[in-house]
Order: structure tokens, then C-alpha cells, then sequence
């Protein structure tokens, strides 16, 4: 059956049923989502790996907030061979980007019960970093909603998730790529992570959004490299800086600094967790600190090189933190391993003291 078929008796009728989300990734955002789903009453399934899986099968899934220290017991999956995937279903990838690829192979052409593929029948959420997910997205499923996240969650041990984020843990703007009316799914999408303590926006078209948090993700590969030193907010603006100038040159539209700031402003504040020294870094800096062996800056950073590069420019700036942090996350280096006054050194080229 057509694949524009299937979807219009996905969307026209069985809505009505219980929405299961299938998140794909459980670290920080993924866990965070599937735990705050599952205490509201929602049906999540996590899809985990390794210590992680074995952790959350035998005790459930820790979720320390500043206002809880709750352990839930949300189902979890190894893979799409322990789950008869439903009509009803959304999955939702929640990987960090240089993993989604594997992921989307792995979980695109399962059976969904009544006939087809997942790739045929069920929306696919791209939780990720980056712009680059939804278009990889794109070769394995119809149906592609990009999601622009914004949540202060950390996964550093097994079978655990740190929300900071009060009285929402988080905002979500998602929406069809390529840009499209808002559609059922999205909808229902809304309601259901609405009443999980998020924020969802349905903008008319999300990618913008998504350019605009890559911006604010060149400071990734700093925090990861550096720990968080007095003194490196120079060179994360002059990163950031060359990655305007990149999508200027390129045509590329992203949301003004201050509808980001106004999307952010009354959806939650950041408090500390008890019982936690350590102050949390992003997404890159727990790669690091968990040793993970490799890390996303390929698609943070780097992604402002490719554009570059495919309108005849460099950003070195980016360039440059985009090879130093593979090579740290491949020695096995810490957050804080480089000083500030060594990668300074380094960016001087570029970067006036």
C-alpha cells in the first residue's frame, strides 16, 4: 500500500487511540521525556543500550529533579526485536546526531502490525541537535517533524536522569520537515507532552528554530574541552559570531535573538539538584565526561564548516573546535583537560586577545 495511503488512515482515524511514544535514545533528553511521560500517565517505551538497559530492566529509571527523586518504572527495550511496533505509534529519535544514522536504518523498515514498514506508517520526531537528523531522516520515513529542544537534563549514571529545569522541564518547538500545515499528529503530540511538563510550540515552520539553538551550541565544544573557566565567553562569541556570518552568506533564516529569548522566558527556570556538587555541563561535556569515545560537535561546529565550505568560505574558528574535540573524545580526555590560556593560543590566529 502507498506509503501517502497508509498515512491518511493513520491520521484520519486511529488518533483516537492511546499514542505510544517510542524514544530512541534514553540518555538525557530521551530519558527525561519518557520519565516525565510515564509519570503523567502517558505510554512511553524507552529504547537503551548497555549498562543503561541493564539498569532501568532491574531497578526502573531514577529521575532526580530539584523538586523529586522519584525511580519509575517506564518500560525499556533493547531494540525494535523486543516490540511489536502499532498503527498508533510515534517514534521519537533521541540519539545524539553521529548515532541517528544507525538508528533510522535499524528501526525503518520494522513491521508495524496491520501492514508496512515503521518507515511507511509512523512519524519520526528528530529530538536532536543540529539541523542535520531531519534530512537523514528523510531517506527512511514519510513522515519527518523536526524538534527544537531546549531542556537542562544530564545522564551520567546508569539507570538515571537530572532535570534542572522548574516548573517545565523543558521546551519543544516541533514541526513537519519540510515545513507543512500542522497536521493531527503534532496535536495530539502537544496535549500529551503538555500534560509531561513540557512546552510545545507548533511554529509554521520549525528549522529556524533549529539554526538558531545551533548557534547556541558552538559553546558546546568550549564547556567540553575547557570545564566552564572564567574567561571563555570571548571565544565562544567569536565561534558564534563566524557562525552567523556563515548563515548570512549562506541565506539561511534563523530566529532572531529575541523571539529565542522570549520563547524561553516564562517556560522555566534552571535550579540546583540536592545532592549534586558538580555543576552539569551540555551535551557534549557529559560525552566527554562519560567517555563515550566519540561526540556530536561533527554536526554542531562542524555543521557551520560544511555550510561554509559549500558557499566558498571557511570558518576556521569552528573548524578548529570541531578537530580538537574529536581528538579529545577519542584520548579519553576530561572536561578541563585543555586550559583556557592553551586553546586561546591555539584560536589567536582568528580570535583578537
Amino acid at each position: 500500500m502507498p506509503g501517502s495511503l497508509v498515512w491518511g488512515l493513520f491520521s484520519a482515524g486511529s488518533l483516537a487511540a492511546v499514542v505510544r511514544y517510542v524514544i530512541i535514545g534514553a540518555g538525557a533528553i530521551g530519558g527525561g521525556l519518557g520519565a516525565r511521560l510515564h509519570q503523567a500517565g502517558r505510554s512511553a517505551v524507552l529504547v537503551a543500550r548497555g549498562e543503561h538497559l541493564a539498569v532501568l530492566r532491574d531497578r526502573g529509571l531514577r529521575m532526580r529533579t530539584p523538586e523529586e527523586d522519584l525511580t519509575l518504572p517506564v518500560p525499556v527495550v533493547a531494540g525494535p526485536g523486543e516490540l511489536a511496533l502499532q498503527a498508533d505509534d510515534v517514534l521519537v529519535l533521541a540519539t545524539k546526531t553521529q548515532q541517528a544514522p544507525a538508528a533510522l536504518v535499524e528501526w525503518a523498515d520494522v513491521p508495524v502490525v496491520g501492514g508496512g514498514t515503521a518507515g511507511d506508517r509512523l512519524p519520526m520526531i528528530t529530538a536532536t541537535n543540529g539541523v542535520a537528523a531531519e534530512d537523514m531522516a528523510l531517506r527512511y520515513f514519510g513522515r519527518v517533524y523536526g524538534a527544537c529542544v531546549w531542556m537542562w537534563a544530564a545522564h551520567l549514571t546508569p539507570g538515571e536522569v537530572v532535570l534542572e529545569g522548574v516548573p517545565r522541564t523543558g521546551v519543544f518547538h516541533i514541526g513537519r520537515v519540510p515545513a507543512a500545515p500542522v497536521e493531527e499528529v503534532a496535536e495530539r503530540v502537544r496535549d500529551d507532552w503538555t500534560a509531561a511538563r513540557m512546552r510545545i510550540v507548533l511554529p509554521a515552520d520549525v528549522l529556524p528554530w533549529k539554526y538558531r539553538k545551533l548557534l547556541s551550541n558552538v559553546g558546546n565544544a568550549f564547556q567540553a574541552l575547557l570545564g566552564r573557566p572564567e574567561g571563555m565567553g570571548r571565544l565562544v562569541r567569536a565561534a558564534e559570531a563566524e557562525g552567523r556570518a556563515v548563515l548570512d552568506a549562506a541565506g539561511i533564516a534563523y530566529t532572531s535573538d529575541e523571539d529565542e529569548a522570549a520563547a524561553r522566558a516564562d517556560s522555566f527556570e534552571v535550579r540546583p539538584v540536592p545532592g549534586l556538587e558538580e555543576v552539569l555541563g551540555g551535551s557534549t561535556w557529559q560525552s566527554l565526561s562519560r567517555g563515550t569515545g566519540n561526540v556530536e560537535t561533527d554536526y554542531l561546529n562542524g555543521e557551520f564548516v560544511r555550510i561554509a565550505r559549500r558557499h566558498g568560505r571557511e570558518a576556521p574558528i569552528n573548524a578548529t573546535m570541531a578537530a580538537l574535540v574529536r581528538l579529545a573524545a577519542a584520548r579519553g580526555d576530561r572536561p578541563g583537560d585543555m586550559t583556557l590560556e592553551r586553546l586561546s593560543q591555539v584560536l589567536s590566529r582568528w580570535v583578537s586577545p
